[in-house]
């Protein structure tokens, strides 16, 4: 029976609220202000892509719902970090960010970069210590691996450091494709991994493909961003329009032009459909957040 994928999305999105809202401390606990900081940077916002992610491969691949709501709320809070900290004066300096002010406008600088150190330890205490979880130790490990090497100098900390290294100049595909790699696509490749390693037996080839996969939908994710930035406005995005623009940041349609970088876009969206030709319906949500990727208005 096929997939009604506006159900299903919207189903996932609720449970990872849920379970976010279940993990991150209540706004009353003490430092107040600091977990009211934390609330405010992950609930009530954002696509939960990375989530999805992980409860399509894990749904793919037989894995309950409720044993993959750990890894789940694991990369999302990485990710809310990330964005946290990218929005500061001494990054991006966003003042919007899903709809309403940046955590540092909502809160300072200083409670805005103690919140993200906060939920990137979080993330962490999750996947070592959420009794829902089927993994066992050394499954548990692998996925402390894998999140930590997606998050860190080899992957999206690198990422946004290549990125700030290259304002104002000009790269050639393999250096734009190399830093979103990392920016971008290491912390999706790892939503992904983090929801096949939550299957204890694991096939090599399927978690290969499945890898291959979340690459190419890791860079058509940036490519859409980039094309979204030009063709879109800030009340749909929930983020200033224009901003790579004006900050003279490469992007893919800058040095691609736009029909060719929409065209890649499709091409890396076939080919992730090809990594999941061995996999039967259960895998029809990755398919669809595949097309959504590409699809996407904000």
């Amino acid at each position: 029976m096929p997939v009604d994928f506006k159900a299903w999305r919207a189903a996932s999105q609720t449970r990872a609220e849920n379970a976010l809202n279940q993990w991150l401390p209540a706004a009353h606990i003490l430092p107040a202000r600091l977990h009211n900081a934390m609330r405010y940077a992950v609930l009530g916002g954002g696509k939960r892509v990375r989530p999805l992610l992980v409860y399509a491969a894990g749904s793919a691949l037989g894995v309950e719902m409720a044993a993959l709501d750990g890894p789940a709320c694991a990369v999302e809070l990485i990710h809310a970090y990330s964005l946290v900290h990218d929005d500061l004066p001494a990054m991006d300096d966003d003042d919007l960010r899903r709809g309403k002010p940046t955590c540092h406008k909502a809160f300072d600088d200083a409670t805005a970069i103690l919140a993200g150190d906060a939920l990137q330890t979080l993330a962490f205490y999750i996947l070592a210590h959420d009794p829902a979880m089927r993994a066992g130790a050394s499954a548990r490990l692998q996925m402390v691996e894998a999140l930590a090497l997606a998050s860190g100098s080899r992957g999206m900390v690198g990422g946004q450091a290549i990125d700030l290294a290259a304002v104002g100049r000009t790269l050639n595909l393999p250096e734009l494709e190399d830093m979103h790699i990392h920016k971008t696509g290491a912390l999706i490749r790892a939503s992904v991994a983090l929801g096949a390693l939550s299957n204890q037996q694991l096939d090599h080839d399927i978690f290969h493909r499945l890898d291959h996969y979340s690459r190419c939908i890791g860079l058509a994710f940036q490519i859409r961003d980039d094309i979204l930035d030009i063709e879109s406005d800030t009340v749909t995005l929930g983020k200033t329009q224009g901003a790579d623009i004006a900050r003279n940041k490469p992007t893919y349609p800058s040095l691609l032009g736009m029909a060719e970088a929409k065209q890649r876009a499709r091409n890396l969206y076939q080919e992730a459909l090809e990594c999941l030709a061995p996999l039967d319906a259960r895998a029809d949500p990755l398919r669809e957040i595949a097309a959504y990727i590409v699809q996407r208005i904000n």
